[in-house]
């Protein structure tokens, strides 16, 4: 046997390796182009910012302030009845939801209650961003006779009549008033204040990397068969699905998989539910509101607004509602603003088929995707559930 033949041997078989790896399931170098790469480091939560200052709340960063919050977040004195807390429909189980279409406390709520993890990313609060500050909205469903039913006087009186509370407000804001001895002013600045308390503990409420997070790690990293055993090969079909064909980064962009804005997708109401205007009806509400950025009770004296200074208004906002996130989808079905679809299998049907709206217009295309497809997407979007941070804590 010549040398030459050898030769020709040796190469052939090194060929067939090389096939024989590029068919494998861990060889994964060409399996993203570098847009795609782009793209996917785009949505990894490492690129997620620095947690954005508030200005508008001075103990937004205090530690005492969070740790204050934290309890106020979970008494349910501050209810009618005693037992509505705002833990009550954010639970940390649920991903700070509730399993419930529509969110129950005191009364029924017109809509589902959404996750509040990562929400001090976003300038507006609520479904229809009703609200500009976290600060401004938990002061909301106190007043509400739907969730706790109480009013300020009441709120502020609880702080001040419980000796722990009152010291821990006064070591943050200064000498407290009873709701009696306060005037206006002074009652609503105590009433921000305990907003305030409630926020600086909700900006501690963070995600955590996911599965999904860990595979685009091992992606920059060039890790190949890290990359296959994080992710299978449907879960890896389906996030190809996601930023592809499917068109979901439109809305779902970022980090935290949200645009935070406002969008018309067609969900359909419950049978007797008035059409909901959504955004076009919070633009107005956020415009009015007493603690809004421009209000007397924010802490910059600069009220520096540019979220209301640009505010988007128009026809088109109208059952326009706002992007969620889609991390930490576990354990917070049903979805949609009034709960209205109960798994992910029924969003990703409804966006599929794209269905006229009630109100205003639906901004979806259909999708056009086939049943597996359909459940490859599933799959990737089920990488996405992780532990959350609370108070520097993971759980």
């Amino acid at each position: 046997m010549s040398f030459g033949f050898l030769k020709i041997i040796a190469v052939l078989f090194a060929l067939s390796l090389f096939v024989s790896a590029c068919d494998s399931d861990s060889f994964r170098s060409s399996e993203w182009t570098e847009a795609e790469i782009t793209t996917l480091k785009s949505l990894w939560l490492e690129s997620l910012s620095d947690l954005p200052d508030d200005p508008s709340n001075v103990v937004a960063n205090n530690v005492m302030a969070a740790e204050f919050g934290s309890k106020l977040f979970s008494d349910t004195r501050l209810s009618a009845n005693g037992g509505i807390s705002c833990s009550t429909c954010h639970q940390v189980d649920r991903r700070f939801t509730d399993g419930l279409k529509k969110a129950l406390a005191i009364g029924l709520s017109d809509r589902n209650t959404p996750s509040i993890v990562g929400s001090q990313y976003s300038p507006w609060q609520y479904w229809d961003g009703r609200r500009d500050s976290q600060w401004s909205q938990a002061l909301a469903p106190l007043e509400n006779a739907h969730e706790h039913g109480i009013n300020r006087s009441q709120a502020v009186d609880i702080i001040f009549k419980d000796a722990n509370y009152r010291m821990t407000y006064e070591a943050l804001f200064g000498p407290l008033k009873s709701a009696m001895e306060s005037n206006n002013i002074e009652l609503n600045i105590a009433f921000a204040n305990i907003g305030k308390s409630i926020a600086a503990f909700e900006r501690t409420i963070l995600p955590t990397a996911s599965r999904f997070d860990d595979y685009v790690t091992a992606l920059i990293k060039g890790d190949m068969v890290a990359q296959s055993e994080i992710l299978n090969k449907d879960e890896r079909a389906g996030l190809h699905l996601f930023i592809g064909k499917a068109n979901c980064t439109q809305c779902h962009n970022g980090p935290l998989l949200t645009n935070q804005e406002f969008h018309n997708t067609g969900a359909i109401n419950f049978s007797g539910d008035l059409p909901d205007k959504g955004r076009a009806g919070g633009v107005r509400e956020v415009i009015d509101s007493e603690f809004n950025c421009r209000s007397i009770y924010s802490d910059d004296p600069a009220q520096n607004c540019p979220e209301l200074d640009f505010i988007r208004t128009g026809v088109e906002l109208i059952g326009a509602v706002r992007t969620p996130s889609l991390r930490n989808l576990e354990h917070t079905a049903p979805f949609m603003h009034k709960g209205q679809l109960q798994s992910i299998a029924d969003v990703l049907n409804h966006y599929n088929e794209a269905p006229d709206a009630m109100i205003g217009h639906n901004e979806a295309e259909p999708l056009g995707l086939n049943d597996i497809e359909l459940s490859q997407l599933e799959a990737f979007l089920t990488t996405l559930a992780a532990p959350i941070s609370l108070l520097g804590a993971e759980l």
